[in-house]
């Protein structure tokens, strides 16, 4: 991109297709094409010098279409708000969410009653690891049915990886955050670790899928922390006060990889 237009090179590469650009380069050109109708002007006129043929293709096709878009009925308001609500997260992050809420105030009533388990916190214990399902079916292959189409749109890169990630974060810490109040948790002590771990499923994700990397963190943490803590009803030092450092330095390394490898949300292999 040049200033705040594509290069007449963009363009015109864009417009004869093959290898003329990269795949970065093609997709920053339909995002930018959304919202620029002066690139969509030039993108016309390219067209129609460079491959006439499909000027007169789209010519052809828009001339059949025209007529039948004059009675076709606008789209319902409520398809509108659907259209929109799912750049924020699918249908099928539904459920997961409500899981990840229940099971939140089910540590919560475990935390206040202290069944079995001693000073630790369950709240605490779950945090890093409740946001990571979320983020896992807002971005899994296996459970969103438009898959293909979402990952071939232009917006469907880190820009949409980041907006459904926001909505899981804007249902799991209100909920974590009520927990931690409830308990007498520090702030940090949950809100370091649930980022660091959503910020580190994202960076290995953009290597192996989202899912997977979801999957494989979740799996580490059990093992390493959950059940280590559990059995001897101690709170392991990664959720002490001592780890809130190592917590930051995970967080800073997993945003710069996310932005480093920002290229690697826009293909399929992110939904494995």
């Amino acid at each position: 991109m040049s200033g705040e237009h594509a290069s007449m090179r963009m363009i015109e590469g864009y417009a004869r297709g093959g290898p003329h650009l990269a795949a970065d380069e093609v997709w920053a050109v339909e995002a930018h094409l959304e919202a620029c109708p002066v690139c969509r002007d030039r993108l016309s006129d390219a067209v129609r010098t460079h491959v006439p043929a499909v000027a007169s293709l789209v010519d052809t096709v828009w001339s059949g279409l025209e007529p039948r878009l004059a009675t076709t009925a606008p789209m319902p308001r409520g398809r509108r708000r659907a259209a929109r609500s799912a750049r924020w997260m699918t249908p099928t992050m539904v459920p997961w969410l409500a899981m990840v809420v229940c099971v939140t105030l089910l540590a919560l009533l475990l935390d206040l009653v202290r069944v079995g388990i001693g000073q630790v916190s369950l709240v605490l214990l779950f945090a890093p690891v409740l946001p990571v399902l979320g983020v896992a079916a807002s971005w899994s292959r296996g459970l969103d049915p438009a898959y293909e189409l979402t990952a071939s749109v232009p917006r469907a890169g880190l820009h949409l990886v980041l907006r459904r990630t926001a909505s899981v974060l804007g249902v799991v810490v209100p909920a974590l955050a009520v927990g931690g109040w409830v308990t007498g948790v520090m702030v940090a002590q949950w809100l370091l670790p649930c980022l660091a771990f959503t910020a580190a499923t994202l960076a290995l994700g953009g290597v192996v899928g989202v899912t997977r990397a979801a999957v494989v963190l979740a799996a580490v943490w059990a093992a390493v922390v959950v059940v280590p803590t559990l059995a001897t009803s101690r709170t392991a030092v990664t959720l002490r006060t001592a780890g809130l450092p190592a917590w930051g330095l995970i967080l800073a390394l997993g945003i710069g990889v996310v932005i480093a490898r920002r290229g690697a949300y826009s293909v399929l292999g992110a939904h494995r």
